[in-house]
């Protein structure tokens, strides 16, 4: 016993040990998880901006490899009108284009006005034109050729000056053979700088060639070529800002690109990423508070401190059941010890009566018939004993194993009861018991088994009761198509935490009356042939006021 309960302490203790430990683990896996959590949200914001950035320019795109490039389907035979049309059309779908200048230009092998002359070639504006919104209409015609007062600026002029001198260096070297190339159409026909885009419509492999005889043939006057060329002046302020990844950023905008948060706020996280082409000027700004990504941080780490969580009560329940299992093992290996103590006791008891009485007859040398009936007396009353407790258990085994079969008769149940109140009485004159009948007189049941029952239930009334409360009542009563036994006696009652342990082998309630002989099988083998007879049993019991035993069997087995 006593080494059995050191490798309890030693399981016990291990069973501590793997809680503190899992515990610890748990900490620090909450912990790593956590700032784990805030590392990647911090380099998702950093690493997300080039989406926003994508959506945010996607507009800007579109409006550059596709708008744009629709001028050259006039071939250069684009008016006024049509321009207005067409520039209409974008003010009304890019917010971020401000103003355009639309040059309607001329190409020949002659000097034209305020052209640009190389070798023979010569290009020249014919009509300036700008459009903005809200524009004053005196200020949208800038320039026409042979009109005094143009209002055609140096810097507008400028601008077609290096288009048409760009055009002009092509067309010297071009080899109108070949297909032109995209980076011959980008480098040529595009002129990106900071906030303005310029573009050339684009010329046939036809029109080259004609170019390139004007520059290289001295021929006669030809005629003039239509050519148009447009500025779009961009605003990247009025570019719309789509926020991707709103649970990131809490504030994105547009800031120059020398722009610097000037307050020193430790609270706030910033980053930016450049424009590039006409908005290479500007970056996308991009900002948010601790608090509002400790938000998002909470909420990506919920899931998996749930995880984690779920994985602590598992391993929590696993130490539970270790812990469980160690205590039943402990009651069923102190029940047994138990056990086996109380049965030794029970034995040895009756035994040495009956060796001190074999003694005594034995080497007495004669024998009076009152010392003959004495020890005969003794002798029968300790072998009924012997023999009582190995039926009881010979009687647990067979119920246990289901191998005894049930006998049922027609039991007068007053006759039944006061056979039994008889024989109780005889042998415990102060015990009263008494019996009430109600509303039936005859049971179809086993008698041996219910003679087992009563006696069990009556010797446990008897033995747990004081000497001045021996009183029992047994009431018994028909309710439908069910037979109630309730046994209700005056003794020291259950303690309320043992209750529920009371019909279990081996258990004995701890108190005086249990010290010397009880194996702990009496009540458990009531209910084991309650069950056995199809009924249930129960009991109601206050501490030191009695207790009442409820037996429900049916009218017929």
């Amino acid at each position: 016993m006593k080494e059995y309960q050191q490798n309890y302490r030693k399981n016990f203790s291990l069973v501590i040990l793997f809680l503190i430990l899992i515990t610890t683990s748990m900490g620090g896996a909450f912990f790593l998880a956590f700032n784990l959590t805030s590392k990647y949200v911090e380099n998702e914001f950093v690493s997300q901006k080039i989406e926003v950035l994508e959506e945010t320019v996607k507009p800007y795109n579109d409006f550059f490899q596709n708008t744009i490039p629709e001028i050259s389907f006039y071939q250069g035979y684009l008016d006024s009108a049509q321009a207005t049309k067409f520039i209409d059309t974008i003010f009304n779908k890019f917010r971020f284009v401000d103003r355009v200048l639309f040059y309607d230009a001329g190409i020949s092998n002659h000097n034209l006005p305020d052209g640009i002359r190389v070798g023979n070639f010569t290009m020249a504006p014919k009509s300036v034109y700008q459009f903005s919104r809200n524009i004053h209409p005196d200020s949208i015609v800038l320039y026409k050729e042979n009109q005094y007062n143009n209002a055609f600026s140096t810097k507008a002029g400028d601008e077609f000056n290096k288009m048409a001198l760009k055009f002009s260096g092509f067309i010297t070297s071009a080899d109108t053979t070949k297909v032109l190339s995209d980076a011959d159409r980008f480098n040529v026909f595009y002129s990106i700088n900071s906030g303005r885009i310029t573009f050339m419509n684009i010329p046939r492999n036809e029109e080259i060639r004609i170019y390139k005889d004007l520059m290289d043939k001295n021929s006669s006057y030809s005629p003039v070529y239509q050519s148009d060329m447009m500025t779009f002046y961009l605003n990247p302020l009025h570019l719309h800002i789509i926020n991707t990844n709103p649970e990131l950023y809490e504030y994105i905008s547009i800031k120059p690109l020398v722009y610097e948060y000037l307050e020193n706020n430790p609270d706030l996280i910033s980053n930016d990423l450049p424009l590039s082409g006409p908005f290479s000027g500007y970056k996308l700004y991009f900002s948010s508070s601790k608090d509002y990504l400790r938000k998002e941080i909470n909420s990506r780490f919920r899931p998996i401190a749930g995880g984690l969580f779920l994985t602590y009560t598992i391993l929590v329940f696993i130490a539970y059941l270790i812990y469980r299992n160690l205590n039943i093992n402990s009651k069923l290996f102190k029940l047994q010890y138990d056990f086996i103590n109380n049965l030794t006791h029970e034995f040895k008891t009756p035994v040495s009566v009956i060796k001190i009485a074999g003694n005594n007859i034995r080497s007495a040398t004669k024998l009076t018939d009152h010392e003959r009936l004495h020890y005969g007396k003794i002798l029968d009353e300790e072998a009924e004993k012997l023999n009582d407790l190995l039926n009881k258990l010979l009687s647990f085994t067979q119920i246990e194993n289901k191998a005894i079969k049930i006998k049922p008769e027609n039991i007068n149940l007053e006759v039944f009861c006061q056979n039994l109140i008889d024989s109780y009485q005889l042998k415990y004159p102060l015990f009263d018991i008494s019996c009430n009948i109600r509303d039936i007189d005859y049971l179809k049941s086993d008698p041996v088994l219910l003679g087992s029952i009563f006696q069990n239930l009556i010797d446990n009334a008897y033995k747990y009761s004081r000497p001045d409360k021996k009183i029992l009542v047994i009431d018994i009563s028909k309710v439908k198509k069910q037979v109630i036994f309730r046994f209700i006696d005056q003794g020291i009652g259950i303690p309320e935490d043992d209750i529920e342990n009371i019909f279990k082998k081996f258990f004995r309630v701890q108190n005086e009356y249990n010290q010397q002989g009880s194996v702990g099988l009496g009540l458990a083998f009531c209910k084991e042939l309650v069950k056995f007879m199809n009924g249930t049993i129960t009991v109601e019991s206050i501490e030191g006021k009695g207790s009442e035993f409820k037996i429900e069997l049916p009218l017929e087995i």
